[in-house]
């Protein structure tokens, strides 16, 4: 069985969750997420909407790994659409900044001209500073995907850690040249 499969997902209070038969729709104060789901899972929501059950209808590996995998993005829709998901990105180097302007973030990390990305519709990308970029969206694999995108503008390299990295992320360094 799969251990996080057979978990029921709790609904908080403030949560609408409406399962229209294989489109799961949830919806909350900080938006509305829907997720069709596979045919080997089915979803029920029991408790007059107080839990969401997900169960599978054979036991091969396939089904199961689904099992577990429905479950999880049901629980990071409500946690989404409750909570809402926050990744934090910093800037290191010598006049590399960062900057919203409008719908598109602009990003100065040594190169000759400026990178501009383009804020996905449903992101709220916030720059307290030149150097910090505070991404916040309702759907956790849309905030991750644009947080690595834009990491990968310009990654921090090991030798002076100069880049762009995830807060808190810890950057290998290497020793550079030295004089024999």
């Amino acid at each position: 069985m799969s251990r996080i499969g057979k978990k029921p997902v709790a609904v908080p209070s403030g949560v609408k969750v409406s399962v229209a038969g294989r489109v799961v729709s949830i919806e909350g104060k900080l938006g509305k997420l829907e997720y069709t789901h596979r045919p080997e899972v089915t979803v029920a929501v029991e408790g007059e909407g107080k839990s969401i059950v997900c169960d599978r209808k054979a036991d091969d590996r396939a089904d199961r790994a689904y099992h577990g995998l429905t479950r999880a993005l049901i629980q990071n829709m409500i946690v989404g659409v409750s909570e809402g998901y926050e990744k934090k990105l910093e800037i290191q180097g010598v006049g590399y900044l960062g900057a919203v302007q409008g719908n598109t973030l602009q990003l100065r990390v040594g190169f000759a001209n400026e990178v501009h990305k383009t804020i996905p519709q449903g992101l709220t990308v916030t720059c307290p500073d030149q150097t910090h970029i505070v991404i916040k969206g309702t759907d956790k694999q849309q905030v991750g995907q644009f947080a690595a995108e834009v990491r990968a503008v310009r990654k921090p390299e090991p030798y002076k850690g100069k880049g762009i990295r995830y807060e808190g992320e810890q950057v290998r360094r290497k020793a550079g040249k030295t004089a024999t």
